[in-house]
């Protein structure tokens, strides 16, 4: 019969550790369980038995993967919202000026549409920087 059991990999043990400490950090462990635990960490051979010693432990919550650009994101990132102020300006004086020009084809969508773009992803990056790693993966 085949064996189903997977080898611990030290990066595997280095994100129970952390797991581990964190937990002692919020009070849900004990100094000695820490230590007892972290003993254990780097003396188990197989991921299985990593698992069994953040079983008790609450998990983080997934990073969300909403839109990006909210009110508290604006709120919390003064460049986000700089950034705004300066696509909304753009828009506006290129908006006026196609107005004033008389122009038949709307041009303006063009750099408008990239100008919220580059908006989209400086909040998705803004977003990423702040999201909770997860510590264990099983």
């Amino acid at each position: 019969m085949e064996n189903t059991r997977i080898r611990a990999a030290d990066a595997d043990r280095e994100r129970v550790a952390t797991a581990v400490q964190t937990a002692g950090s919020e009070g849900r462990l004990t100094l000695e369980e820490v230590e007892e635990r972290l003993g254990r960490v780097y003396a188990a051979r197989f991921t299985d038995e990593l698992g069994a010693l953040t079983a008790d432990l609450p998990r983080p919550a997934p990073p969300s993967s909403g839109f990006p650009l909210t009110r508290a994101a604006l709120r919390r990132h003064p460049a986000l919202r700089v950034h705004l102020a300066v696509v909304v300006a753009i828009a506006v004086v290129a908006t006026v000026r196609w107005v004033a020009l008389g122009a038949g084809f709307f041009w303006p969508v063009f750099p408008v549409f990239w100008l919220a773009v580059s908006l989209l992803v400086h909040a998705r990056v803004r977003s990423a920087r702040e999201r909770p790693r997860t510590a264990v993966p099983y």
